[in-house]
């Protein structure tokens, strides 16, 4: 034993077996007085009985009676298996470190701080001393349990103080918590490193502490406004980014939450040029973090007005954020307004933070931001970090606001350019859906039509405009107006797309159209009743589908062609013979196509589900949509379904007209009868008029063989072809002209009239309104 340091060795029984000089020269009591007695006769104070020595902060009996102040080291002995056999004691004079080291230990900004084996402490300095609120001789001895407030933080580091002691290893350590006596939650960055003895053996740890507070809340907040990045504006739906808002204020923020949005943000209006007086805000989102927290005076959905001295209505007014306490005068009386309680007697609100919503210059509404669970109040910290959230969710709120608006806009202009009513016709029963996208893209130019042709005839149309919004809604437009233009003019599906090709392609063309991109697909198809005749051309359109009055469904094989605006390659029209009571199923790519969706079996899934027996076409269209739709479609919607009819041979009679002007006489003889078979003779006398009118302008201007033609349909219709391709124009005959008036009377005694080219030359037909 080394005689220079005051160093003791003890038994298990606690009785001294060693006893150095330097203990002599502390205590005054040699060596054979001190061995064999029990090592608490040495102590000034008595110990309890049993109890064992700790390391820290003691007083000894001097020899001659006086005390005298130590700080005492404990290190436990161990024999051969490791069972204790004793302890060595290491005694200093408390205080007495005059060395740099030990100043530098004493005075050090760090909370430094030394503990034996059993995590009591042994040396504390300055800086330990105040974070812990108690002097080094209350604290020597202690545990870090019963120096500090406990909690799981305070746990927490004592296991990784053993951690220490069994490993050899330092450790690193954030603590965070707080104090009972705390406004607000305290950080701290722990170092635990091993203390070893010349043999390297572990004898002890050493700790240091750094006061993180303010990097730790610094980090929370940016980690708030990192988070915000990507929990607010996930949607484009004003009352999804409010409540998402509240989600992140609630409870990293507030104890309660909401938002109030003005009126018109919620609708697809502009804000007013001037406001109106009182300040009414509707609630759109609100949270309560727990049981106890303030609970909601305005239901979701309700309106509140907030009066001009109410922390919402000033922040508004100032365009900040506005901190409040309970005790302020105004603040008083707007919570006695709302009926909310004071804190006076229990947990009620004592702080709140209303901030405004504002962006890229317009007001829409305030966050309001209130504490009554946690001691903290709010902060100019807090003000500033609550008006970056509120800045970054006003943003995504007012996009959301401008694509509600921009998607209003182009869904009414859409809906006002699709056929609300379909005009009525004999060949075919149309049922018909639309649904528009909901996806973040916005509204496409889905679209289809029903366009009534002479002799009885129906077009069936259907497009998809490429791209989204208003755009594409315009363009949609366009191609709709284009297409009924076109058909019209009674052109072949294969040659109206053509037509309608050249139109896209020079819309392209035009600098004056300001448009990214332009293009579509289209699907035109003609079904005549009398021949049972469907005529389909497609430009880089889906096929449409067929059901048999079987109940057999297939893909009609249809040779598709370019999309619209490709230019430079021609169409093809394929002719298909159908039965009687044949459903035609026109559809877009948003029925089958999807970026998750395998097309060929979203196909066969469209052909189950047209198979399936329906009371109606409108009960087969609910049920297309329910068995093929996924359930969150990325792209519109269109779906025509049409079941065609025939009109029969009581319905069109034909006869040929030879080319002299002597039959014109036996043809309108021929037309009197019919008419009087039909029931129709009201209009026998119009009827004949019309039919000697067209026949003589075919004999005279046409060419040979010439037939006519009445279809008894919800109108009466004439029709004289030949074979001549010229088209008759309708022209005012002067007073002296012995001809051009044909074609006048019969514009003027029928409903409409017209002329269209066939394979064979050309048809010139007249429609009446049959009587009754």
């Amino acid at each position: 034993m080394d005689d220079a340091s005051a160093a003791v060795i003890v038994d298990a029984r606690g009785i001294v077996t060693g006893w150095s000089e330097g203990a002599r020269r502390l205590t005054g009591h040699p060596a054979e007085v001190a061995v064999g007695r029990s090592v608490r006769t040495l102590l000034a104070e008595d110990a309890p009985t049993g109890a064992p020595l700790r390391s820290g902060r003691s007083v000894l009996r001097h020899r001659d009676g006086h005390p005298v102040p130590v700080l005492l080291t404990v290190r436990p002995l161990q024999g051969a298996g490791g069972a204790p056999v004793g302890c060595l004691i290491t005694a200093e004079p408390p205080g007495t470190e005059t060395s740099p080291a030990g100043r530098a230990f004493q005075q050090a900004s760090l909370a430094l701080s030394v503990l034996d084996t059993e995590q009591r402490f042994v040396r504390l300095n300055d800086a330990a001393c105040a974070a812990l609120g108690r002097s080094e001789e209350e604290l020597a001895g202690c545990t870090l349990e019963e120096a500090a407030w406990c909690s799981e933080h305070t746990r927490c580091i004592e296991r990784q103080l053993r951690r220490v002691v069994e490993t050899g290893e330092p450790l690193h350590h954030e603590s965070y918590g707080r104090a009972p006596s705390a406004s607000r939650v305290h950080a701290w960055n722990v170092e635990m490193w091993p203390v070893r003895d010349s043999a390297g053996t572990v004898v002890g740890t050493a700790m240091t502490g750094s006061d993180s507070t303010e990097q730790y809340h610094a980090r929370r907040r940016l980690g708030l406004l990192n988070e915000a990045a990507t929990a607010i504006g996930t949607t484009l739906d004003v009352v999804r980014t409010a409540e998402e808002l509240v989600e992140l204020l609630v409870p990293a923020v507030a104890d309660f939450a909401a938002v109030d949005l003005l009126d018109w943000v919620l609708g697809a209006d502009e804000p007013p040029d001037r406001p109106g007086t009182a300040l009414v805000l509707r609630r759109t989102a609100h949270a309560s973090a727990a049981e106890g927290a303030p609970r909601a005076v305005v239901p979701l959905g309700r309106t509140d007005v907030c009066p001009p001295f109410s922390p919402p209505a000033r922040a508004l007014k100032e365009g900040r954020a506005v901190l409040a306490r309970a005790g302020e005068p105004d603040v008083a009386r707007w919570m006695a307004e709302r009926g909310v309680p004071a804190p006076d007697g229990g947990p009620g609100i004592h702080s709140l933070l209303a901030v405004p919503l504002r962006a890229r210059g317009t007001t829409l509404g305030v966050a309001l931001a209130v504490r009554n669970l946690r001691p903290e109040g709010y902060a100019d910290d807090d003000a500033a970090l609550a008006e970056e959230l509120a800045s970054r969710a006003a943003v995504c709120v007012d996009n959301a606001r401008r694509f509600a608006r921009e998607r209003a806009t182009a869904l009414t202009l859409q809906h006002s350019l699709l056929p609300t009513g379909l005009p009525g016709q004999a060949a075919v029963d149309v049922a018909h859906r639309y649904l528009p996208s909901a996806s973040a893209a916005g509204i496409g130019g889905d679209w289809f039509d029903v366009i009534p042709l002479a002799g009885s005839r129906v077009a069936l149309v259907v497009g998809d405009v490429v791209g989204h919004g208003i755009p594409s809604t315009a363009t949609m437009g366009r191609l709709c107006t284009a297409v009924r233009t076109l058909a019209d003019v009674d052109l072949p599906p294969d040659e109206l797309l053509t037509h309608l090709d050249d139109l896209v392609t020079h819309l392209a063309a035009d600098d004056r159209v300001d448009v990214a991109e332009l293009g579509s697909t289209c699907l035109y198809a003609v079904y005549d009743p009398v021949s049972r005749m469907l005529t389909v051309a497609s430009a880089g359109h889906p096929a449409p589908a067929l059901v048999l009055p079987d109940g057999t469904c297939r893909l009609i094989r249809v040779n598709a062609g370019p999309p619209l605006g490709v230019g430079g390659l021609p169409f093809e029209a394929t002719e298909i013979r159908l039965p009687e009571g044949s459903v035609v199923a026109l559809y877009t790519d948003g029925l089958i196509e999807g970026r998750d969706r395998d097309i060929d079996q979203a196909t066969d899934e469209l052909c189950r589900a047209l198979s399936v027996r329906a009371d109606s076409l409108e009960s087969l269209c609910d049920g297309v949509l329910k068995d093929v739709l996924p359930e969150e479609p990325g792209d519109d919607v269109a779906l025509l379904l049409a079941r065609t009819s025939v009109l029969g041979a009581d319905q069109v009679v034909t006869r040929d007209v030879p080319p002299d002007p002597a039959a014109v006489a036996g043809a309108r003889v021929w037309a009197g009868e019919r008419l009087a078979a039909w029931g129709v003779v009201e209009i026998g006398f119009v009827t004949e008029l019309v039919v000697s009118e067209l026949v003589t302008n075919a004999i005279r201007y046409g060419v040979p063989p010439i037939q006519l033609r009445l279809i008894r349909d919800r109108t009466l219709i004439c029709e004289v072809s030949d074979a001549s391709s010229t088209s008759p124009h309708l022209r005012r005959a002067h007073a002296f002209d012995e001809g051009g008036r044909g074609l006048l009377l019969v514009a003027q005694l029928t409903q409409r009239w017209g002329s269209r080219q066939t394979d064979r030359g050309k048809t010139i037909w007249a429609e009446q309104s049959l009587p009754g």
